[in-house]
């Protein structure tokens, strides 16, 4: 085995280890800080070289090796310490470990990172799969469950966007952060079926693979478009995904029209249109809380049907945006919604009232999605499209006063969506 392919194996093989808290965690915890000691002895050599990331070789020490074993032992001692599912701290480990590995396999074959990232969610996801099945098996109650895949098939996807966007020495944020997030998932979908967990992962890899071929969005934003869209079916159903993913079908689309012109003004997006990680949670975000909290409903004091406004609210309230923005760039005299002095075009927090009905109108669209496919009333078509309106209003305001200066777009993004999710809940409590 050549170099390129030991490191990630030696990870892979470690990450079995894992398998040993069905019989002992502190055991496991024993031995994965065995090997960060182990690691700290080594410092040159044949196993320094076969081990070693470029980072490590500036530092003259493993540090990821020693990083990867630390955050293992610490994931474990979660356990006890906190009632950190075996199951998920198994499938956390096992699809970093064999997401990696395959991800270096394909790289080897192909540059393109398409097909390392699609070998990191497959090799990872399957063995995140096997992992909770043998981890079952030692345990003495061994069975396929569409939860196992649901998990497993949220870790691939989840392990790939972090992979995609985080730097070196970040085994800590993505195994840390992996593990936690899954174990939410875990306790949320205990009573998923096969039927919504399959149809979940084929049309999330299909409208991603899609988002990829028409660079709507680069791939970690495929990515997590793709786990936000899985989360939608199973955790919500079928109408949550169609008002979701009608959302990153017309705004990406909305991006590509007249981009060239839009180049030629200053006011298109980068990366050829192809929105990333930050925009695509900045406007789904204040979605996915509501998603979360729509399905932990029966544990919370709040209608199960707020949160649904909520999400409408948000999604409206992204879509409107999108659209005001993308569609009000190509016309001229925008002005200051704080002032209403004209501005260059692209200017944060102008608008064009071409772009605020082109946004209304957008807020509209996911309005009367949401009675179609949602369980809300007619009534409720007025109530999305106030709650859009807000979100996008409270989008151009804090472009104008704090965007540049103190907070990024991606965070204007996520104020405005969450400003129009908590519209949506609190209109929706006001009117019924």
């Amino acid at each position: 085995m050549t170099r390129p392919l030991t490191r990630p194996a030696t990870f892979a093989a470690l990450s079995v280890v894992s398998l040993f808290v069905a019989f002992s965690v502190w055991g496991t915890v024993a031995l994965f800080l065995a090997v960060a000691v182990v690691g700290t002895t080594i410092t040159d050599g044949a196993i320094f070289e076969a081990l070693s990331t470029a980072v490590d070789e500036q530092d003259g020490r493993l540090r990821t090796l020693i990083s990867f074993a630390l955050s293992a032992a610490a994931l474990a001692a979660l356990i006890p310490a906190v009632a950190l599912p075996a199951s998920v701290y198994v499938t956390t480990m096992l699809t970093v470990g064999f997401g990696d590995l395959g991800r270096r396999a394909i790289e080897r074959v192909r540059s393109d990172p398409v097909p390392s990232t699609a070998g990191f969610v497959f090799v990872g996801g399957a063995a995140g799969i096997l992992g909770q099945l043998l981890l079952a098996f030692l345990i003495g109650t061994p069975a396929l469950t569409p939860s196992i895949v649901f998990i497993a098939a949220s870790g691939a996807f989840l392990g790939g966007l972090l992979r995609s966007v985080l730097y070196a020495r970040n085994d800590p944020l993505v195994l840390g952060f992996m593990g936690l997030l899954l174990w939410l998932l875990a306790d949320l979908a205990i009573a998923v079926s096969w039927t919504p967990v399959l149809v979940a992962i084929g049309v999330s890899l299909l409208f991603g693979s899609l988002s990829i071929a028409l660079e709507t969005a680069s791939i970690p934003g495929m990515l997590t478009g793709v786990f936000l869209s899985l989360l939608a079916v199973v955790l919500g159903g079928y109408g949550w995904f169609v008002v979701l993913i009608a959302f990153f079908g017309i705004g990406g689309l909305s991006t590509k029209y007249h981009y060239e012109e839009k180049v030629s003004r200053g006011v298109a997006e980068p990366n050829e249109g192809a929105r990333g990680t930050g925009n695509v949670l900045g406007n789904s975000l204040a979605a996915l809380v509501a998603l979360l909290l729509f399905a932990a409903h029966a544990r919370l004091p709040v209608p199960e049907i707020v949160f649904v406004y909520a999400f409408a609210g948000s999604v409206g309230t992204a879509l409107a945006d999108t659209l005001s923005s993308e569609i009000g760039g190509l016309y001229d005299d925008p002005r200051l919604l704080t002032s209403f002095e004209p501005v260059e075009p692209g200017t944060d927090g102008a608008i064009t009232w071409q772009g605020e009905l082109a946004g209304i109108a957008g807020a509209a669209i996911i309005a009367l999605l949401t009675v179609v496919v949602l369980p809300l009333s007619w009534v409720s078509v007025a109530i999305v499209i106030l709650a859009g309106l807000i979100g996008m209003t409270v989008d151009s305001v804090a472009g104008a006063t704090i965007e540049g200066q103190y907070i990024g777009n991606q965070a204007v993004n996520f104020l405005a969506t969450s400003a129009g999710g908590l519209a949506g809940a609190a209109l929706s409590l006001f009117v019924f």
